[in-house]
């Protein structure tokens, strides 16, 4: 095979980085279940390996897979996205200043707003398509982290990574962005100057529903990077060996499936913006859409699978609308083979920015046409 530098990054996610199993010539990377390594006669570890906590080698092909692909230094892989995410914050120091996205996934939102207060951590939640807003929030000495998310759950809002990255490295912070919508299909936030992505892997990584995950990867190994990796080993946030090989499996066929699902996707955001049921429709890839001009630079190839749409007769005619839903399964998460449809503001609670009338929408694998008439039939006419 050749080097993977001279391979494109759907044939090195589609070829697991090309790895063959050397004990037995297997093309699929084997599990390791052992949580322990052997150590050397004279108590070394020359293998690399000491404890699965921290060194399963069934995490390697996946976690470098991801770093190939987001053209980073290093990745780690986590039991969940959120395990992922706050291992970022808890890096921190209390008394670290924070900006993070006034509209931005709900369980973190909560998780910053709540523990990482009462630990010390200063949030401030800003609007982050706004870069004068941005650049106001800065405390000088003070801010050390920013966090995005682009485009961000469920009003998928398109922030300027490249711009936000300046403004936060010439104020002495750094930038993480959670791309867990855009995957590294459409957008690479580390060339755009970002020093962390994060994902919910979750989501589009694996793309089957049947795992919980989530990764970072950095553009650097520094001492930032070090703490976080403290952070996991020491908290224990980390994934399985039996998911991270299923996360490895996902991870081979990511192109496809996120190419199809934005296809599918703009295409039902474009019918559903004409439909006199539709209020509005929120996709970064109308043209009407806040972020459009935006999100053609900044994604690239397409606009993800995600898209929500508001219904004219309020909220309780958006629940009866998913209510009539049948190909739509009515769960939460979103990225899977299967399409899903949420009422968001019902789950997250009084204290969600998400209008009550919104229905937030995960495209999956189906029918375009399939989705539509589902769709059209349970919004009636």
């Amino acid at each position: 095979m050749s080097s993977n530098s001279d391979l494109s990054p759907e044939t090195l996610a589609a070829h697991a980085l090309g790895r063959i199993d050397q004990a037995t010539g297997a093309i699929i990377p084997p599990i390791h279940p052992s949580t322990t390594f052997e150590r050397d006669a004279d108590l070394a570890y020359s293998r690399g390996r000491c404890y699965s906590r921290t060194d399963n080698p069934t995490y390697d092909t996946a976690a470098d897979t991801l770093t190939a692909l987001e053209g980073g230094k290093a990745s780690l892989l986590f039991a969940s996205g959120m395990a992922a995410a706050t291992a970022v914050f808890q890096a921190l120091e209390p008394g670290d200043h924070v900006i993070a996205p006034q509209v931005m996934y709900w369980a973190l939102r909560a998780w910053l707003l709540g523990f990482a207060s009462r630990w010390g951590l200063k949030i401030e939640l800003v609007d982050t398509t706004d870069l004068v807003a941005v650049k106001a929030a800065f405390q000088p000495g003070k801010t050390k982290l920013v966090w995005l998310e682009s485009p961000a759950n469920p009003l998928w809002q398109v922030s300027d990574i490249a711009a936000i990255a300046e403004l936060a490295h010439g104020a002495g912070a750094r930038l993480a962005v959670d791309s867990t919508v855009a995957t590294p299909v459409f957008t690479k936030p580390l060339s755009l100057g970002a020093d962390i992505v994060m994902h919910s892997a979750t989501k589009y990584l694996n793309g089957h529903s049947d795992v919980v995950a989530g990764s970072l990867t950095t553009g650097v190994i520094d001492e930032f990077w070090t703490r976080i990796k403290q952070v996991q080993g020491q908290i224990g946030g980390v994934l399985g060996p039996f998911e991270a090989w299923l996360l490895q499996r996902g991870l081979r066929t990511l192109f496809p499936r996120v190419r199809w699902q934005s296809a599918t996707a703009l295409d039902l955001a474009q019918r559903l913006a004409a439909h006199p049921k539709v209020s509005d429709v929120f996709y970064p890839g109308l043209p009407g859409f806040p972020g459009h001009e935006l999100a053609k630079r900044q994604m690239q190839g397409g606009f993800g699978g995600m898209l929500s749409i508001r219904i004219k007769d309020g909220r309780e005619a958006s629940i009866a609308v998913a209510a009539k839903l049948t190909l739509w399964k009515r769960a939460t998460s979103l990225g899977g083979v299967e399409s899903l449809v949420e009422h968001r503001a019902s789950i997250e609670g009084p204290t969600s920015p998400v209008p009550d009338d919104l229905l937030r929408l995960s495209v999956g694998l189906e029918a375009a046409d399939d989705l539509y008439a589902d769709l059209a039939q349970a919004l009636g006419v």
